[in-house]
Parts: C-alpha cells; sequence; structure tokens
C-alpha cells in the first residue's frame, strides 16, 4: 500500500500559483509591514529587536544578501531596511526537487520609541547576519524616582 502524506500547505501553494500563472502576476507580493502600512515585496527577513539598558539592538538575518545591497534609514521614529537578494546565475528547475529560497526585494519597517537617539545608530554585517545598534537618548533614558515620607 501506498501513503500520500497530506499537506494542506501545498494546496494553498499551488493554488497560489496557479493565479499567478493565469493573472500573469505575482499575487500576495503586497504583505503588511509594521504600522499596518502595504510595502511591495518579494520576501520578509527574520527580524528579532531588543531593548537594553542603553540601546536597541536589532538583527536581521539576511543571507546570501551583499551588504552593498542593504539600504538603512531612520526619519521620524520609523526604521526602515530595505534591500535585495540577487538570484543565482541561470538554472534549471527541472534538476530541483524542492525549491524554497526566494530571490528579489524586501523591505521592513519598525516604529521606534522616542527614547531612541537618530544620532546613535550603527549598523554591521556578519556572516549574514544584519545587526544595527540604536542607542538611546541621555535625557529620554528612564530615571528612577524616590518616594519621600
Amino acid at each position: 500500500m501506498y501513503l500520500t502524506r497530506y499537506e494542506p500547505r501545498n494546496f494553498f501553494r499551488d493554488m497560489s500559483e496557479e493565479f499567478n500563472r493565469m493573472f500573469g502576476g505575482r499575487m500576495g507580493n503586497y504583505l503588511p509591514a509594521d504600522g499596518g502600512d502595504l510595502a511591495a515585496t518579494d520576501w520578509l527577513p527574520a527580524v528579532d529587536i531588543k531593548e537594553e539598558d542603553s540601546r536597541f539592538l536589532v538583527r536581521a538575518d539576511l543571507p546570501g544578501v551583499d551588504p552593498k545591497d542593504v539600504e538603512i534609514t531612520l526619519q521620524n521614529g520609523t526604521l526602515a531596511i530595505k534591500g535585495k537578494r540577487e538570484s543565482e546565475a541561470k538554472r534549471d528547475e527541472q534538476d530541483y526537487y524542492r525549491v524554497e529560497r526566494v530571490y528579489g526585494e524586501f523591505f521592513r519597517r519598525f516604529t521606534l520609541p522616542d527614547s531612541a537617539d537618530p544620532d546613535k545608530v550603527t549598523a554591521k554585517y556578519d556572516k549574514g547576519v544584519l545587526e544595527i545598534e540604536i542607542g538611546k537618548s541621555e535625557a529620554r533614558k528612564p530615571r528612577r524616582i524616590t518616594v519621600k515620607s
């Protein structure tokens, strides 16, 4: 007896690909960014955001992305990370059993708290991980207030 594994994700992926083929476009390439805005994107990198006493730390997984293809902006309390992952040289789809890596443009946007200092931002890229450090404003750091009796 031959058993077939049921994978509902395949049904939806196949249906999406059929719509794309029929209408000649990419349906579903408009994904919501933080804050409810819509942004055209081909894929979304995974991002971790951590708050420490003196800084915010943003780490984005960008394997296969050339650092020169990444643009980071911080304006009006909004951090935007934009870039693209270039496709490999010509490849024959028939030789692959499975293709999951996505190529193309990405865009992520995050609203930062008022304590983020736009003048204290650094970024570095190492082993496929983009790390953005955003310092906190001295005047806006939380301070403990003692209660007098």
